[in-house]
């Protein structure tokens, strides 16, 4: 098939440290082009890629200040794609609902992963172009009310080469955390978690601009140095390594989770997860073989002796069997198939 896939600008494709969405649109860009179909992506300029790359801009916006108003280069993006419709079989949109209007001007079919979560403006969007065809990367993620033409759900998958298995721990033991240091995704309980277990807690990832008040009022005071560590911003090997050393990977949000990459990223490498009973966490984590599924932060206090027995091998093997990169091109190819039908 020709396909284009068409990547959010604001980070490269794949992340340059920090980017669920991207990191997917990556994996299956370069699994689609090794199975033998034609697939140009539309992303930053700096984005690598096995397939034909076509770019507005030569930046990944985040990383770009000069940039005031990043929406118009994702129009300019959209206006290349949709003018150049009848060059591809069909088109994988993975920015949400912007998109939407362009599609029905061209007779190419446009599919729409739906990464992110719904809000009281986007809803109006998806709403008024329902009849599109839209993909769910988990069954928590969907809104009934909203009437959407879901044709299939698709969970995201790793390179499992790039997880390698650990049947141990490191030592010392500490706990992990992974995510944007955000309300959502529930830093300041992971704190809570670690300080009321008596456990050290290695904690990473990106401050956006939105939540640096956030961080440096409520978090940054809660950081010691020694009990409780935060990294920063780490690459993809230092955040390998530091799921791959814990005990037990910390998933304490406090939204409906869309799909949550770094649970099968920490399960890949042996480590089990914890994490709150919300959005996408009860079809991620196999409850009691793989991590466990909590209701409170005193659920999930309870829960680390139990996590920590559990079998490193049985997480890993887990990931195998469901969240690899080819069972997730498997799926997307279906549903390719699905709308060209």
């Amino acid at each position: 098939m020709r396909i284009a896939q068409i990547s959010p600008l604001w980070e490269r494709v794949p992340p340059f440290r920090y980017g669920g969405t991207e990191l997917i649109v990556q994996l299956l860009t370069d699994e689609l082009v090794r199975r033998g179909h034609d697939v140009t992506l539309f992303a930053s300029g700096d984005s690598i890629t096995k397939a034909k790359l076509r770019s507005v801009h030569d930046h990944a916006l985040r990383r770009d200040p000069s940039i005031k108003e990043p929406g118009l280069y994702e129009q300019m993006m959209l206006a290349e794609v949709y003018q150049h419709a009848d060059h591809f079989d069909i088109i994988h949109s993975h920015i949400g609902a912007i998109a939407l209007p362009y599609c029905g001007f061209v007779k190419t079919s446009t599919v729409h992963t739906i990464h992110g979560i719904f809000t009281p403006d986007n809803e109006k969007m998806y709403q008024r172009f329902a009849w599109q065809p839209f993909i769910s990367i988990s069954e928590a993620q969907r809104e009934p009310r909203l009437g959407l033409n879901y044709i299939h759900t698709v969970y995201n998958g790793i390179d499992l080469t790039a997880y390698p298995f650990h049947p141990e721990p490191a030592q010392p033991t500490y706990l992990a955390f992974v995510g944007r240091i955000s309300p959502e995704k529930g830093p300041i309980e992971a704190i809570k978690i670690a300080r009321a277990a008596g456990l050290p807690l290695k904690m990473a990832g990106k401050i956006d601009s939105v939540d640096r008040d956030y961080y440096h009022q409520q978090v940054e005071p809660l950081i010691d140095g020694e009990q409780i560590q935060y990294l920063g911003e780490v690459s993809h090997e230092e955040k390998v390594k530091l799921l791959a050393g814990a005990i037990v990977t910390l998933f304490s949000i406090n939204w409906r989770e869309p799909f949550g990459l770094v649970m099968i990223e920490s399960m890949a490498t042996g480590t089990p997860v914890i994490g709150m009973a919300l959005g996408s966490v009860p079809e991620v984590i196999a409850h009691g073989k793989t991590g466990l599924v909590c209701h409170s932060l005193e659920e999930m206090i309870e829960a680390i002796p139990d996590a920590i027995k559990l079998s490193r091998k049985t997480c890993h093997d887990y990931v195998v069997s469901r969240f690899s990169v080819e069972s997730m091109t498997d799926e997307y190819e279906r549903a390719y198939k699905m709308v060209l039908r």
